[in-house]
């Protein structure tokens, strides 16, 4: 039976994890309120004629047009009203950039017994994570700086943190153990 991936957040970081999924036997959700914007367009998989157009929509025309996959696009914000309907599957993975989200997601799977995988940057690039839920803490956005992905300049890094969430996805799926990644621009160790 095809298992469901919910991805939450198709930013930098969740439309890369997306491109990288598109090989396994996985039914993909994706769930986003944002529009693509041109700032977007250098940093995450979504290209100019997505600009102004949902984010969730823009991709999921860009891997029908590019690799033929089909993907259920749910383009509503996130919040406690509605985590119910728009959280579920096999796997949940949280690639949202903000505090509020991130805990609406980590309480909704802890209370559903949902497996989650957290993938997070540093604003300046320097560290990537690829965390299971039971040993995620959310970071304070207090004193936050730049975001990672307004430029263009870490795309490299942006990718390979999100071929690890793919990959620790692959494991789960295909060798049911869950495990993460520290990732730096020089590579990355299993934690």
């Amino acid at each position: 039976m095809t298992k469901i991936v919910t991805v939450v957040g198709v930013g930098a970081l969740g439309s890369h994890v997306v491109q990288f999924l598109r090989s396994m036997d996985l039914s993909i959700r994706i769930v986003d309120f944002d529009r693509v914007e041109q700032k977007n367009v250098y940093s995450q998989f979504h290209g100019k004629p997505g600009v102004g157009k949902k984010k969730v929509a823009a991709l999921a025309q860009s891997m029908q047009l590019l690799f033929g996959l089909k993907i259920k696009t749910i383009s509503h914000k996130l919040t406690e009203d509605n985590q119910d309907a728009l959280l579920g599957g096999d796997l949940i993975i949280d690639c949202l950039d903000n505090e509020a989200s991130r805990s609406l997601v980590q309480v909704w799977v802890r209370k559903h017994s949902v497996p989650c995988l957290h993938g997070a940057l540093a604003p300046d690039g320097s560290f990537g994570r690829v965390v299971w839920d039971d040993s995620f803490r959310i970071d304070s956005e207090v004193g936050i700086g730049s975001a990672t992905c307004e430029n263009g300049e870490f795309l490299p890094f942006i990718a390979l943190t999100s071929a690890y969430i793919a990959r620790a996805t692959q494991v789960f799926f295909l060798e049911d153990r869950q495990v993460g990644y520290e990732v730096s621009p020089a590579g990355a160790t299993q934690t």
